[in-house]
């Protein structure tokens, strides 16, 4: 009887611990985070790198996991689920949400070549008061935002030629063009619809 007493325990200091930790990170305790992060962050990245297939994504979602599950920490319920398993609950709505504001960059970027394009330039005039508002927008931008948008998209310089330029982290340089592109596509869309 003996052999079999020490596997038993074994689940059970192992199940204390992690009822611990999951305590210790509920109540605030950063040195739970951090070992909550050393623990999850591999899974997370990876979970994040298969799904959208660029580091620096991946990075910046396993950033928001932990933040979101930081802030939102009072929510988790160990009754219902493993703290694993509700990271990766939270890791997938962050790549759901990178995946959505992939699809809106791409479109406002498709919609500003449009105003920049010189085959339009031939073809059709641009319609001045959309191209005073994007100007316009620019020039609404924090200035490191409005220095990245312009060399995005007036030097056309790649998000590694930018971050190089400035000395920028490649994941502030795309989180920097995200927000502002989210921003002006919103302000575009709101003025088409006013009449």
């Amino acid at each position: 009887m003996e052999p079999n007493a020490a596997p038993d325990a074994e689940p059970d200091a192992a199940g204390a611990a992690e009822a611990l930790l999951n305590a210790r990170f509920v109540a605030g305790d950063e040195r739970a985070l951090a070992e909550v992060y050393r623990r999850w962050s591999p899974v997370v990245f990876t979970l994040a790198l298969r799904s959208l297939g660029d580091r620096g994504d991946a990075e910046d979602v396993t950033q928001r996991t932990f933040v979101s599950a930081w802030t939102s920490r009072a929510s988790y319920d160990s009754r219902k689920a493993r703290l694993s398993t509700w990271l990766v609950a939270i890791a997938r709505r962050r790549i759901a949400d990178m995946h959505e504001s992939r699809a809106k960059v791409r479109a406002l970027q498709a919609e500003m070549e449009r105003f920049t394009s010189p085959d339009d330039l031939v073809r059709e005039p641009p319609d001045l008061s959309e191209t005073l508002l994007v100007a316009s927008e620019l020039q609404q931008l924090e200035p490191d935002a409005q220095t990245v948008m312009r060399l995005a998209f007036f030097d056309d310089l790649t998000h590694e030629e930018i971050s190089r330029r400035l000395g920028m982290p490649l994941g502030t340089v795309k989180s920097h063009i995200r927000r502002s592109l989210t921003r002006m596509r919103n302000r575009l869309e709101v003025t088409r619809v006013t009449p």
